[in-house]
């Protein structure tokens, strides 16, 4: 028991000093054809080495469209793989898996929705510490995921571009 205690401990510490931890999110706000939305999402990543990282994010959004309004949630956890970083630019795809649930305000059953596919991004270093990340677009399904376009394929759409920055330890 002894000898397996002092393993782990080897192990955590091998991590722990191979790996950060990175806090992030993004802030978007966008209207326009007679619709307004407001999302935040915060994100917390845990970077194995420099081309693989695990991570999550919380998102929470309210859409107005003409008088009727929404509240999303969604937790989207994902596995970043970066194939690309020099001392300024990291290039990455976050394969994910995201589970919503949305109410309308004013009556009406929710409506659960998921996706699961691809999304890429970048990365661009500030500090050695700060960096500032865009995503765009999305290769795979979707199934009545926040308000998104339900089906299958590539989508290029503004509802799939988010700015956002991390903050790695």
């Amino acid at each position: 028991m002894k000898r397996i205690l002092i393993l782990v401990f080897v192990l955590t510490a091998a991590l722990a000093a191979k790996s950060q931890v990175y806090v992030g999110g993004s802030l978007n706000i966008w209207g326009g054809d007679h619709r307004t939305t407001f999302s935040i999402a915060p994100e917390v990543g845990y970077n194995f080495n420099e081309t693989w990282s695990v991570g999550g994010t919380l998102q929470y959004a309210h859409n107005k469209r003409n008088s009727v309004k929404s509240n999303s949630f969604a937790i989207e956890p994902y596995a970043r793989y970066a194939f690309f970083e020099n001392d300024v630019l990291r290039v990455f795809l976050d394969g994910q898996i995201g589970f919503s649930t949305e109410g309308v305000k004013g009556g009406g059953d929710n409506v659960n929705g998921f996706e699961i596919g691809i999304q890429p991004g970048l990365a661009i270093k500030a500090t050695k510490h700060l960096s500032f990340l865009a995503k765009f677009g999305f290769l795979g399904y979707r199934d009545d995921f926040m308000s998104k376009a339900d089906g299958g394929g590539l989508s290029l759409t503004s509802q799939d571009l988010s700015f956002g920055f991390y903050y790695s330890f």
